[in-house]
């Protein structure tokens, strides 16, 4: 007895120690259950114990029916006697006797059931709730993040920590409650009942091979667990080159580069095979060799058992007691392929809970100030000796950068590729912060500004023109904002988006596909020009977004914009000189720095910089030098 015992203490203490550390990572996770949830844990927990209290209560049935059967055998009786009392064995047992047992197992039988049917439900249900809000808050927190903390997380991880990972937490969630809790327990009760087998040749050929699987079972996990670790980050890199493929399709079609990604994904995905293969192949091999174990048991007990039967004396190891030494056997060893199964599951499950931490657990560099400041109008910016470097660089990316827009003005911002002059509206609506100096609305730092506060009075229009799955109304309207028939429709005709709607099928009603791949590149940039103007911001922020316009269309819309926009503050990113020639100030950027600031004329007289530039574009006639 133990041999039994000090190897479960030890299987227990090995699997305690190992698991306690993943159970410490994915705590975090489970800080986010509601009261209601530990209640209906609670609950959880007391249908395990009955489940587990009929499963084992049902082997003193096995035992007792055994029992009555032999006591029809006066000399059996004799012994029944002698061993559990008169009172218990007056008689010989009869047929309607062992029927009374029978059903009483039946009904411990369907008691374990029912208690296992409310175990699996119960566990399903907090394991999926738990799992939705998981991702309800990975998805909160990645929304919160600024361009800083989004480069520190490539888009495929986020994306697979935000499925994957959160259904591999999951499926370790629900197996955690389900045998968590059931498996040491009926362990234990087990070894507790087990006493009553008082065999010591039993229990101690019971512990050889329960040792033989405790050792069996550590080569295995001590071979396996490194590659549950390397499996995510495969992932990873798998969903990175399929990502990138698919993005980039178009370009590898017209360079007749399939080959090149082919090999390139191939790579990749062998990489995942070989380790997915290897993990598989060691849990293929641990379960035959658990079978086999559990038989050399049932051999051992039966042949063991039989030969000290034959020379059992009263009160000793009898043919109904052995049978119960098997079951409770038998119980204590599923109770350690149930623990094997969270060796399985919640390993990789640690390390996706870990990746899953990391997200929730970075630190926002982009927060609001404990006691905001509201803006009452925001027509004025200023940039007040600004730099800027990106996080962990050592140069700076805009360096010195002071200018300023009056309310109803057009600054646009002109300069070579590289000069950082989308970093420099970026900070605008504080998808970065500036590292040195200010930027101002209105006097005000936009620091000291909530930041939806300071968006809503920004129109802001990307260089590349995004639209989300949906209507065009529900493209132009974005964000659910309480914009009228009338603004959609008039900010659609100001960014001439009106002209190819009205020959949609169900004009502003018609369906956009994701990313807007049933528009072209122009037609999805006066989208997009139209979603800022139609919630009448006061500061529009335009990066370089009339590049898929032609001349023509450049010119008329931003005429109507001129019009539409009046009283707002623009400012405009453009390659184009005769996009900007007409602003009221230009920035002229070169490594960051301002090389030139003034109107068109001013600098093709005092800015050589920018005169190369126009003179690139334009002829002399055309500029009028």
């Amino acid at each position: 007895m133990c041999a039994v015992r000090r190897a479960v203490c030890v299987y227990f203490l090995t699997f305690s120690l190992k698991s306690g550390i993943y159970i410490v990572i994915m705590f975090k996770l489970f800080k986010r259950f509601q009261p209601i949830d530990w209640l209906t844990l609670l609950v959880l927990v007391g249908f395990v114990v009955a489940q587990v209290y009929c499963d084992v209560t049902m082997t003193d049935y096995t035992r007792f029916i055994n029992e009555q059967i032999q006591s029809q055998s006066p000399d059996m009786l004799l012994k029944l006697q002698l061993r559990d009392g008169l009172d218990k064995w007056p008689q010989a047992a009869t047929a309607g006797g062992i029927l009374l047992t029978g059903g009483a197992m039946l009904l411990y039988a369907a008691g374990s059931m029912l208690a296992t049917i409310f175990v699996g439900y119960i566990a399903a249900y907090l394991a999926t709730k738990f799992s939705k809000n998981l991702r309800r808050s990975l998805f909160s927190k990645v929304n919160s993040f600024s361009f800083e903390e989004i480069n520190k997380f490539s888009t495929p991880s986020l994306i697979t920590r935000s499925t994957n990972d959160v259904q591999q937490v999951q499926m370790a969630a629900m197996m955690m409650m389900r045998i968590a809790v059931s498996a040491p327990i009926t362990a234990i009760w087990g070894i507790v009942k087990i006493n009553n087998a008082k065999s010591f040749e039993l229990t101690l050929a019971s512990g050889a091979w329960i040792i033989l699987l405790i050792a069996f079972l550590s080569l295995i996990f001590s071979l396996a667990l490194p590659r549950f670790r390397l499996m995510q980050k495969l992932t990873d890199k798998l969903n990175g080159v399929t990502r990138e493929n698919l993005t980039g399709l178009r370009v590898v079609k017209a360079y007749n580069a399939d080959e090149y990604e082919e090999n390139k994904f191939e790579k990749v995905n062998k990489d995942v095979t070989r380790t997915h293969l290897f993990v598989n192949r060691l849990m293929g091999f641990m379960f035959p060799v658990m079978m086999l174990i559990m038989n050399g048991i049932t051999l051992t007990v039966y042949w063991l058992g039989a030969s000290l039967i034959d020379h059992a004396s009263v009160g000793g190891l009898n043919y109904p007691v052995m049978m119960q030494f098997y079951a409770l056997v038998m119980q204590i060893l599923m109770a350690f392929m149930m623990l094997t199964m969270l060796f399985v599951i919640v390993p990789r499950a640690s390390v996706a809970a870990k990746r899953i931490n990391e997200v929730l657990g970075t630190p926002l560099s982009i927060i609001d100030p404990a006691a905001p400041i509201t803006f009452i109008s925001a027509g004025e910016l200023e940039f007040k000796n600004v730099g800027f470097k990106y996080p962990g660089a050592d140069n700076y990316v805009l360096k010195d950068i002071s200018f300023k827009a009056n309310k109803g003005e057009t600054v646009a911002i002109i300069g070579s590729t590289g000069s950082g002059k989308s970093t420099l509206i970026n900070l605008v609506p504080r998808f970065y912060d500036a590292t040195e100096g200010e930027v101002l609305v209105n006097g005000v730092n936009i620091k000291d500004v909530g930041q939806e506060d300071l968006r809503a009075k920004l129109g802001y229009v990307p260089q590349k023109g995004v639209l989300f799955s949906g209507t065009v109304r529900e493209n132009v309207a974005f964000g659910g904002r309480d914009i009228s028939e009338d603004d959609i429709e008039a900010a659609g005709k100001a960014a001439m988006a009106d002209e190819f709607v009205q020959n949609m099928p169900e004009k502003y009603d018609s369906e956009i596909a994701q990313r807007g791949r049933n528009v072209s590149g122009g037609q999805r940039q006066r989208l997009s020009i139209a979603r800022a103007a139609a919630g009448k911001p006061e500061i529009y922020i335009f990066d370089d977004s009339f590049s898929a316009l032609d001349y023509k269309t450049d010119k008329t819309v931003r005429a109507n914009l001129k019009e539409y926009t009046q009283g707002a503050t623009n400012l405009i990113v453009a390659q184009r000189i005769g996009t900007i020639m007409d602003a009221d100030k230009i920035i002229v950027l070169e490594n960051g720095r301002i090389v030139g600031q003034g109107t068109h004329k001013e600098l093709l007289r005092g800015c050589g910089v920018y005169r190369e530039i126009a003179l690139s574009q334009l002829s002399s006639e055309e500029l009028g030098i």
